[in-house]
């Protein structure tokens, strides 16, 4: 299994970074989409798991299969995004700026939440045969996370909304863990173990991930969860994008690019008069001329 030392991870971070902001905005789109439907297909089947057996341990250890498949293909989730391309933006890599930062993060967002959409249309289709009968107690307990992760942060106001931006920091210092880990080895098997224990982490101890929500609380509204689409919007999606940057950001990519990140040695100079000194008691002294000229 091959490791990649923190120095040349640091390089293929960047690197990453870099080729993610000059992709066309279809590639983009496409990468997004798939990226967020996978991952939340994984939380729909999590969920189905800990409801179904009663143990939410499992549930969690299962939810990695999502996030590592929609790795190993190349797709994006805003979460990784938020990680890679302001590292490639302080390397100074070539095409990248403010401006295609900002343009990348806006496709991925709108892509992930295309694919993550999709999965809970079709999940409330499945949970209720068509809107033709009441949710399972699958579709119930979706509906109860969408309600008590909106209206029961709400009922403690400010408190509630610091709690909800700390949980979304440390969801994506986990997830962009789990995203540093993908590069830590050239070895597939390294890669899987790598990045299953951070998602795992996150998942069980129900840190907030924008991507897994733009999911779970539209299901819960379509399934109907007592809450509203402003609810949603301010007392979970918003503040969570918003922990999740600085969260995959300030706690992830600037730690690894500050102590880790390779540096131009500049040779070092003489200042000039020492320096002339230093090769004027070097040369070998003249010898006297005989008979020199009178």
């Amino acid at each position: 299994m091959s490791y990649v030392k923190p120095v040349d991870l640091v390089d293929q971070l960047t690197a990453a970074g870099a080729a993610k902001v000059r992709y066309t905005a279809l590639q983009t789109l496409v990468r997004a989409i798939m990226g967020g439907g996978i991952l939340t297909l994984a939380a729909a089947f999590a969920v189905t798991v800990s409801t179904q057996t009663g143990q939410p341990l499992l549930g969690a250890l299962l939810f990695p299969v999502g996030f590592i498949l929609l790795y190993l293909l190349g797709y994006d989730l805003l979460t990784g995004v938020f990680t890679l391309i302001p590292l490639a933006w302080l390397a100074r890599k070539p095409g990248v700026s403010a401006t295609s930062m900002l343009r990348n993060w806006g496709l991925v967002f709108l892509g992930n939440f295309i694919g993550a959409f999709s999965v809970a249309v079709a999940m409330a289709i499945y949970f209720t045969y068509g809107f033709t009968s009441e949710p399972s107690a699958v579709g119930l307990a979706i509906s109860e996370i969408g309600h008590g992760r909106t209206v029961g942060y709400a009922e403690h106001g400010a408190g509630g909304m610091l709690t909800l931006f700390v949980r979304a920091v440390l969801c994506n210092a986990m997830v962009s863990t789990g995203v540093v880990a993908f590069f830590l080895t050239d070895n597939v098997i390294g890669k899987i173990v790598g990045m299953w224990m951070p998602i795992m982490l996150f998942f069980y101890m129900g840190f907030e991930h924008s991507i897994v929500n733009m999911f779970l609380f539209p299901s819960g509204l379509l399934l109907g969860a007592d809450f509203t689409i402003m609810d949603y919007l301010l007392w979970n999606e918003i503040p969570t994008v918003l922990g999740n940057l600085v969260g995959g950001f300030v706690l992830v990519g600037l730690p690894l690019y500050l102590a880790h990140a390779r540096r131009a040695e500049k040779p070092a100079a003489l200042p000039v008069e020492p320096a002339i000194a230093a090769a004027a008691d070097a040369a070998p002294e003249q010898p006297e001329l005989v008979g020199a000229a009178r």
